[in-house]
């Protein structure tokens, strides 16, 4: 059995873990007087009924909180496992049409098509997995000639794509909000932003100095394989950054370095800057100026450009709430920041998912409809790239080649 099948946010898990630790608990005084080692085996019974409580409270807490659903999705193994995608494909996503018939018969209900593929990026050559939503309308003959926008969808560290579709159960989401049309057609792609190993691997979506070129990957790879394989529009506008945790502060960055290929942003529970913790590599080694060009709060102050970002956070957040009153504090026109708080509510991922209606509510009044593909011509809108700093990461982006 695969990692990613065993269920963390199961009552019947839960229910057995409950269980052992309550007989972890009672051996002690019941074996106490009759083991024949007695320091051995009562340091043993104590440890296991120490290590079983841990266990349960870490399990109660991801149940209230929502964060990983599988074991695989807390470990962030590297094979790839998910209970929601309709469709394998090849690497790059060479044969996407085998969707097409699957995707055909979803869209006659109403419901997109879920693909998951490799994908490697041409200037970092990153090979990370990658899961893809297409619209019922991708596979309906009158949406032939248009081209979609896009949400890329960033995961918190250390969850993958699976936990985007099996955590957040966004594919069902977004159905409904196409069918309401409070959102147009759009394509989603949801990378891992991380890469194996992920224990102790967080890259915070950024270029890493001397290192593995993250943002490059996220942004310039992934745009040109989606422009190429999945038919979508080339507008800035046209583009979506959207994440919780770290996943928003990818998303914030993201935009904010790259507003020429990118329009908007969505944050809940992001922050200002990459978080330095046990789990996060040396990622600037000492740079200031690599460090400081991934500050979301110094770039809407030294590098405005015309993105819109939408930052959210439970009031229970001090942290988050502080972070993006830097970010607000920083903002110069044209950069557009707006915000909203939800109440009684702290950082967990349940937090996250009671806002996703919203949030597709709010991508869908600042996004682009589909469009003809003879818009293609105009990709930036006038908006230039802004001078980022070499950090020497392997084909990572820099102020000469964006």
């Amino acid at each position: 059995m695969h990692l990613s099948n065993i269920r963390l946010d199961s009552p019947i898990t839960m229910s057995v873990v409950i269980a052992v630790t309550l007989l972890a608990i009672i051996a002690i005084p019941l074996f106490w007087e009759r083991w024949k080692r007695k320091l051995l085996w009562r340091t043993v019974t104590i440890l296991c009924a120490v290590v079983s409580i841990v266990v349960t409270t870490g399990l109660a807490g991801n149940l209230i909180g929502g964060f990983f659903p599988t074991l695989g999705s807390l470990l962030g193994t590297g094979a790839y496992a998910a209970n929601t995608i309709d469709a394998e494909t090849s690497a790059n996503g060479e044969n996407l049409e085998v969707v097409r018939e699957v995707g055909a018969a979803h869209a006659k209900e109403g419901k997109g098509t879920v693909a998951h593929m490799k994908v490697t990026g041409r200037r970092t050559k990153l090979t990370r997995d990658v899961t893809v939503y297409l619209p019922p309308q991708h596979f309906e003959p009158a949406y032939r000639n248009l081209r979609f926008p896009v949400i890329e969808w960033i995961p918190n560290y250390p969850s993958g794509p699976e936990v985007v579709t099996d955590g957040y159960k966004l594919p069902e989401h977004l159905d409904a909000a196409i069918a309401k049309r409070v959102l147009p057609p759009v394509v989603v792609i949801m990378p891992d932003p991380t890469g194996v190993p992920k224990i102790g691997h967080d890259t915070e979506c950024v270029d890493e100095v001397d290192g593995t070129a993250n943002d490059t990957y996220l942004t310039a790879d992934l745009r040109e394989w989606a422009l190429q394989k999945l038919g979508v529009s080339a507008d800035r506008k046209a583009w979506t950054f959207a994440g919780w945790s770290s996943g928003g502060y990818c998303a914030m960055n993201l935009v904010t370095r790259h507003p020429q290929w990118y329009g908007q942003a969505v944050s809940v529970s992001g922050y200002d800057r990459a978080q330095m913790d046990a789990e996060t590599e040396n990622l600037y080694k000492g740079r200031q100026d690599v460090d400081d060009a991934n500050n979301v709060g110094i770039t809407v102050r030294l590098h405005p450009s015309p993105v819109d970002i939408l930052a959210i956070w439970g009031e229970n957040e001090k942290f988050e709430s502080a972070a993006a009153e830097l970010i607000r504090a920083g903002v110069r026109p044209p950069v557009r920041f707006s915000s909203w708080r939800v109440p009684d509510a702290g950082h967990n991922m349940n937090t996250f998912k009671s806002q996703i209606p919203e949030i597709l509510t709010w991508i869908g009044a600042h996004t682009t409809p589909p469009a003809t593909a003879g818009r293609q011509v105009e990709t930036t809108g006038g908006v230039q790239p802004w001078p980022l700093p070499r950090s020497g990461a392997a084909g990572g982006l820099t102020d000469a080649d964006q």
